[in-house]
């Protein structure tokens, strides 16, 4: 076969006359205008090229002279992220007679192309290794197709995650306006009850105070001031008096507490619409930064770290519920003393709102979920779940994004990206 390589080399690139062309020319013809590059090389030790077809020139822009002159050549030019896989492997060749690669391969003008070589073992009459035939291919053009299929392929998965959370959303809405409103009507009269019942009781403890004053001052150590008194100490009036009061008023922060919960499930089902009007959203933060500061004082330092922002066109009031929701978050992670960030900056036509803190962070488990309605890792009593999913409502109607980055034990990130004008399309009608 060497041989043959050799006789080859001594023909013209371009073929000769059918009527003179002789089996052997038309074979160097062939393999030198074949779409892959048609190499040899010794079976041992560097690889050595000992032969390399013409058209390396079209395909690589060596010539074979090059190719052949360098017993490193082929080594050289494996791309080196590529080189050790192949390098490790390649004695399997003499194992299974021939093996396939796919890597990259530096070209002449130094760009690399993705190759495809095929190598076979070829053994003389006694079974031992005599040289290794290839054919190298050029499959730059498929893998460029792969790579952007690979790319369509997220972003149709990223479609499609976000489809099915904007399905949920508007499903979990339909179900928390019918519950609200089921809920609302019971609760608004329960509450009216409460309200009067404490005038009531308050009136009916004014009557049996004077009751027993009149009495203590008009037969005073009468057996009926006795009888009175007994009655009022077997009683425990005045344990009565004082623990009654408390008792209506933490049913009265109750019925308020449901009556929030209430207004959380209208407002995640129909954000109630205002004016959109342009907002300095850094004013938004540190009016939210106010009223959320005793939540935040004893946990953490707050750091600003505000770039120049833009105005933007929003709903201030429904930001400054996210701004909130995310703060209070924060501070409710950290479990000692921490550190809460608030980083801000602009991104061509978007403006960008990161909170992060340096809590307990979220679960691998749970980040696909956090943004589900009712939702909630804290214990029974301490969360409605309701925060981030009305959070991720408020930023889906501005046009926008609410990214989140955890890791256990490091902190949360939430970085909220919103369009400095969103579209007309997202604005209700003035």
């Amino acid at each position: 076969m060497a041989m043959q390589f050799e006789e080859f080399e001594s023909f013209a690139s371009s073929p000769p006359p059918a009527s003179v062309a002789s089996p052997l020319v038309r074979l160097k013809y062939l393999i030198d205008n074949t779409p892959a590059i048609i190499y040899s090389s010794v079976p041992s030790g560097d690889f050595k090229m000992t032969f390399v077809s013409n058209n390396a020139r079209n395909v690589l822009g060596y010539t074979p002279q090059e190719m052949l002159a360098d017993p490193n050549f082929w080594f050289d030019h494996i791309h080196p992220d590529d080189a050790p896989a192949i390098f490790s492997s390649l004695a399997q060749l003499f194992v299974e007679g021939e093996r396939t690669y796919e890597y990259r391969f530096r070209a002449a003008g130094g760009e690399y192309l993705w190759m495809h070589d095929h190598l076979r073992l070829i053994r003389d009459e006694h079974g031992a290794p005599l040289e290794v035939i290839g054919s190298l291919s050029d499959i730059t053009a498929r893998k460029l197709l792969e790579q952007e299929q690979q790319q369509l392929i997220t972003r149709l998965r990223e479609a499609h995650d976000q489809l099915l959370q904007s399905e949920k959303m508007a499903s979990i809405g339909q179900l928390a306006a019918g519950v609200a409103h089921e809920i609302n009507n019971p609760i608004g009269f329960v509450n009216s009850n409460m309200s009067t019942l404490n005038r009531y009781v308050t009136t009916l403890l004014s009557v049996v105070r004077s009751t027993n004053e009149a009495v203590m001052q008009a037969a005073p150590g009468t057996a009926l001031a006795a009888r009175i008194d007994a009655i009022n100490r077997e009683a425990d009036l005045a344990f009565l008096q004082e623990d009654i009061g408390d008792l209506v008023n933490e049913s009265l922060d109750g019925l308020k507490r449901v009556r929030d919960i209430v207004q959380s499930l209208k407002d995640f089902s129909h954000m109630g619409e205002t004016d959109w009007h342009f907002a300095d959203l850094h004013t938004g933060l540190e009016t939210t930064l106010t009223i959320v500061a005793n939540e935040i004082k004893y946990k953490a330092t707050v750091e600003r770290r505000y770039g120049e922002l833009p105005e933007v066109k929003c709903l201030a009031s429904q930001l400054n519920q996210v701004f909130m929701n995310l703060l209070v978050n924060a501070a409710q992670a950290i479990r000692e003393r921490g550190v809460i960030t608030i980083a801000t900056g602009v991104d061509g036509d978007w403006v960008w709102v990161a909170i992060s803190d340096t809590g307990c962070g979220i679960p691998a488990q749970n980040m696909n979920r956090i943004f589900e309605p009712f939702f909630t890792t804290k214990p029974v009593g301490s969360g409605t779940g309701l925060g981030l999913s009305l959070s991720y409502s408020v930023i889906n109607k501005h046009g926008g994004r609410i990214e989140v980055a955890s890791a256990p034990e490091v902190g949360t990130t939430f970085t909220i990206r919103l369009p400095i004008t969103p579209p007309a399309s997202l604005r209700p009608a003035a």
